[in-house]
C-alpha cells in the first residue's frame, strides 16, 4: 500500500495563495510548496511571517524539511525559499525550464547578473522524475502553458497542480504571459485530468467564485472532469483557447509581477545590494503615448 502524505495547508490572503506543508510522517521528512514571502508594494518591506508560520508547525510536528518546491516562476507572490533553506537546509527544485523563462526576462529586466542556466537553484526537475520525500516518492509532471516552465508535483494520491488550474467553478489560469500558450495549456490541464479519478488535486491559488462565499483550494480530478467551468465535460480544446484568450484579453496584470518576477527567477533572491548597501527592484517604464 502506498504511503498517504500529511498535507497542511496555509493561505495568505493578500496573495491568494495557497502554501504546503507536506510529510512523510513514518519518517518525518517533508518539504514546503510554494512558500509566500510577505512584501509590502506600497512600502517595499519584507516579512516572513508567512513561512515562519510553516516552520513553527514543521516545529510541532517534528519534520525534518528537506525540500523547497516550486510549481513554477509565480507573478503574484515573492517567494519564501531562501528563508527556509537558510533555517533548515533545504534544497529549491523547480522545473529544468525555468531556463527558458530566465531567458525571457533577462532582457526585459536588463538583468546583466542574471544566470540563465538554472544555477540559481538547487535542483531542477525534469518531466517524469521521481524523488523521494522519506517514504513518499515524487512525480514531476511536465505542465507548460501558463508559463514555460510549470511542473506539478504528484505525491502518492495528491497532486499540487500549481497555477496549471482553480477550483472547478474558477476555472483555469491565465496563459497570456510571455512564453504562455493556451493551447499547450489545455494538453497539460488534460495530462492532470488523465489521472485515477479520485485522484486530489491541491491548488495554488482560490479566489472565491461569484456564487461561492468562502475559500477552497482540495478538489478531485473527476470533480474537474465534470465541473470545470473552462475545461469540463463537453469542452473542445479550440473552445477552450477561444475561451480563454478572449478571458486573457481583459485581465489586468498581477499587482506583484514585475517585483515576483526578479526576484522569483532567481529562486526567491534579491538583487545585489547597491554601494548604499540597499537592493533595488526594477520597474520597466512603458510610453504608450508620446502625445
Amino acid at each position: 500500500m502506498k504511503e498517504k502524505p500529511m498535507i497542511r495547508a496555509f493561505f495568505d490572503e493578500p496573495t491568494n495563495t495557497v502554501s504546503y506543508l507536506v510529510a512523510d510522517l513514518a519518517t518525518r521528512n517533508a518539504a514546503v510548496i510554494d512558500p509566500v514571502l510577505d512584501y509590502d508594494h506600497k512600502s517595499g518591506e519584507v516579512d516572513v511571517r508567512s513561512v515562519s508560520e510553516i516552520l513553527r508547525e514543521a516545529n510541532v510536528l517534528g519534520l525534518t524539511i528537506g525540500w523547497v518546491l516550486e510549481t513554477h516562476a509565480h507573478a503574484d507572490h515573492l517567494s519564501g525559499a531562501p528563508f527556509i533553506k537558510a533555517k533548515t537546509g533545504a534544497k529549491v527544485g523547480i522545473g529544468e525550464h525555468i531556463k527558458d523563462v530566465q531567458r525571457i526576462f533577462r532582457p526585459l529586466f536588463n538583468i546583466d547578473d542574471l544566470k540563465t542556466d538554472g544555477s540559481d537553484f538547487d535542483h531542477l526537475f525534469c518531466d517524469g522524475e521521481i524523488f523521494s520525500i522519506g517514504n513518499l516518492n515524487v512525480e514531476v509532471i511536465y505542465t507548460p502553458g501558463h508559463t514555460p516552465a510549470d511542473v506539478c508535483y504528484k505525491i502518492g494520491d495528491a497532486v499540487f497542480v500549481g497555477d496549471t488550474m482553480f477550483m472547478p467553478d474558477y476555472g483555469t489560469a491565465r496563459a497570456d504571459f510571455p512564453g504562455g500558450d493556451a493551447r499547450q495549456l489545455h494538453r497539460s490541464i488534460m495530462k492532470i485530468l488523465a489521472l485515477p479519478s479520485a485522484t486530489r488535486l491541491f491548488m495554488c491559488h482560490d479566489y472565491k467564485a461569484p456564487a461561492r462565499d468562502h475559500y477552497a483550494w482540495e478538489t478531485t480530478v473527476e470533480e474537474q472532469r465534470q465541473n470545470n467551468v473552462h475545461v469540463g465535460a463537453g469542452h473542445t480544446e479550440d473552445e477552450f483557447v477561444a475561451t480563454r484568450q478572449a478571458r486573457d484579453a481583459t485581465l489586468a496584470a498581477p499587482t506583484l509581477l514585475l517585483p515576483s518576477i526578479q526576484v522569483n527567477i532567481r529562486a526567491g533572491a534579491f538583487p545585489a545590494g547597491e554601494n548604499n548597501g540597499v537592493r533595488y527592484l526594477r520597474i520597466p517604464v512603458i510610453f504608450k503615448s508620446q502625445g
